[in-house]
């Protein structure tokens, strides 16, 4: 008998937000995300980590050691990712070895090097999950994008991983470079039977470049990024549900303003932390910060340095008590990759929730109740 996982209202296992939540208490690093290098065989317009810093990343012996020192810290959860991991001709000694540790271990990828060999490899010792990034189903969009005309091998891949039993998910990052193939994303998802996960909104890359808070050449306007993020909901949302998802968490006209900015509300730098190509822990992997370098602190002072530069950063003021506020994507990361600082107003982040809030309720407006109605 199918035994049916039960969820949070977000999607996640119980079991997990149970790990997480049991790691927040007791200040545990449940979850890790080892950016394995920081290349790509890619070059994609929106790329905020992609460099040629190969010869300072860390070696195989040390990825290895990290995950066990992880791991003995309380570790259950990992993610590794790039850059493109695959292109690492030690992949699969350093996923062999952390898997062998017990570790929860997914992968996020572009999809285009699982060859045979790794695709057998895979199969043999499957990760928890695999998010491949899909730009769109033809290749002219991929060569606009991502300088590689691809597309029939990632889906080839994102197929057969699939039938294999592997569990996967479509990342779709929507650009003005293939918002043309929004619908034809989405289309494959339902064909293949695997979910999309999609968003219109691009971090400016000021991890590779200090100077572009609040720029990036490939992104849409807010007013864009809206429109398109009411797009991507519609072909997954019924009329129904967007009808019930607009409209605004508390009063339209509220003016509340908080005195001091609330703490970060996800994860990161609670139960989970980011370490870089070169061995630096974050937060996060979009923090522009240097970091904390594990080679020269230790992983433990390292974790403690994170958490404490955590509890230090505060959301902008105008947050707290705003209407649109818990249906907002805004993070710290985000906040200070548009202006440079986590307390200031994201002007792009603001007017793009503001906005797709406005055309939902004005295309979904929500529905009195029928029996209610009745009376």
């Amino acid at each position: 008998m199918e035994q049916t996982v039960r969820t949070t209202p977000s999607g996640e296992p119980l079991w997990s937000s149970f790990i997480h939540a049991k790691g927040a208490a007791l200040g545990l690093p449940i979850a890790g995300n080892f950016e394995l290098t920081s290349n790509c065989n890619f070059n994609c317009k929106m790329c905020y980590i992609h460099g040629d810093n190969h010869k300072e990343a860390l070696s195989t012996e040390d990825w290895i050691n990290l995950g066990k020192t992880a791991r003995d810290a309380g570790m259950v959860f990992l993610l590794l990712t790039g850059g493109e991991p695959f292109l690492r001709k030690d992949f699969k000694e350093i996923y062999a070895a952390l898997i062998e540790m017990g570790l929860l271990i997914s992968i996020n990828t572009n999809g285009s090097l699982i060859d045979d060999d790794m695709f057998a490899f895979l199969v043999k010792h499957p990760p928890l999950r695999m998010n491949i990034s899909l730009y769109g189903c033809n290749d002219t969009v991929y060569q606009e994008l991502c300088g590689k005309p691809v597309s029939d091998v990632v889906k080839h891949n994102i197929r057969r991983l699939h039938n294999a039993g592997i569990g996967v998910k479509i990342n779709a990052s929507v650009t003005p470079y293939n918002a043309s193939e929004i619908e034809e994303i989405y289309a494959f998802g339902k064909e293949t039977g695997v979910h999309v996960q999609a968003t219109t909104y691009m971090f400016p890359p000021v991890r590779i470049c200090s100077e572009q808070y609040g720029c990036s050449q490939a992104r849409f306007t807010a007013e864009e990024a809206a429109a398109y993020m009411l797009k991507c909901r519609e072909q997954y949302m019924t009329a129904e549900q967007l009808s019930n998802s607009s409209g605004l968490s508390v009063d339209e006209d509220s003016d509340c303003v908080a005195e001091e900015g609330e703490h970060m509300r996800c994860r990161a730098g609670r139960t989970a932390f980011w370490v870089t190509w070169d061995g630096r822990m974050l937060p996060c992997g979009m923090f522009p910060y240097e970091g904390y370098k594990i080679a020269d602190m230790g992983f433990k002072a390292a974790w403690d340095a994170v958490r404490a530069f955590t509890e230090t950063i505060r959301m902008p003021k105008e947050c707290t008590g705003c209407a649109h506020k818990n249906r907002c994507s805004a993070c710290a990361a985000s906040v200070i990759a548009e202006t440079g600082s986590a307390s200031v107003r994201p002007d792009y982040i603001c007017r793009m929730t503001e906005i797709l809030n406005k055309l939902t309720t004005e295309k979904y407006p929500k529905q009195e109740d029928d029996q209610n109605a009745d009376q």
